[in-house]
This record gives structure tokens, sequence and C-alpha cells, in this order.
């Protein structure tokens, strides 16, 4: 259950650091809330994952995941790039979070 929570709480760092982009610098009330809200949730379930998991494994985890999916987000909704070189990176970052998982 700690590493479904850990998951869940990667996914929402995903939401909140793609909403900074939509919230123009805090001047968008909506995009600001929702962003806000996923910070809290993320850092909630982070809370509460590291209850049962190593500390430096669940933040690894969690940026990890947070770090991956904002690259994703930020190519499939932003435009962002995405060089072969810049996908090699990701997927050193999915194995390193792969190999925290296996020996935690």
């Amino acid at each position: 259950m700690a590493w479904f929570l850990l998951f869940l709480a990667g996914l929402f760092e995903c939401g909140w650091a793609i909403g900074l982009k939509y919230t123009e610098g805090f001047t968008r009330p909506l995009p600001t809330a929702l962003t806000v809200i996923s910070m809290v949730v993320s850092v909630v379930l982070l809370g509460l994952a590291v209850k049962y998991l190593p500390i430096g494994t669940a933040y690894a985890v969690w940026t990890g995941i947070g770090t991956v999916g904002a690259v994703l987000l930020g190519i499939w909704l932003l435009g962002d790039g995405a060089s072969v070189s810049r996908l090699a990176c990701i997927a050193l970052i999915v194995a390193g979070i792969a190999g925290l998982k296996l020996t935690a």
C-alpha cells in the first residue's frame, strides 16, 4: 500500500509541476487553486508513504515520478522538445526508480 501511495504522490507532483505553467505566475485563480491542492495532496501522500518506506528511497522515487511525468506531459501538452538524448535521460531516471523499488 505504501508504494501505491507513493505512486499517487508522484502523480500529484506531476500535476502541480505542470500546473505551475498554467497559473501564469499565480495570476489565474482556478489553475492556481488546483496547483496548490495538488501540492498539498502530493506531500500528504508522501508523508503517509514514508511511514513504511525509507525516506531516501521514497523521496527519490517521488521526485523521479514527478520529473518523468512533468517532462512527458511537457512534451505532450506544452510542445517541449523530445530529442533522443532527452528521452534517453528520462529512461535512465525510470531505470533508477525501478532499481530503488527492487532494492527497497
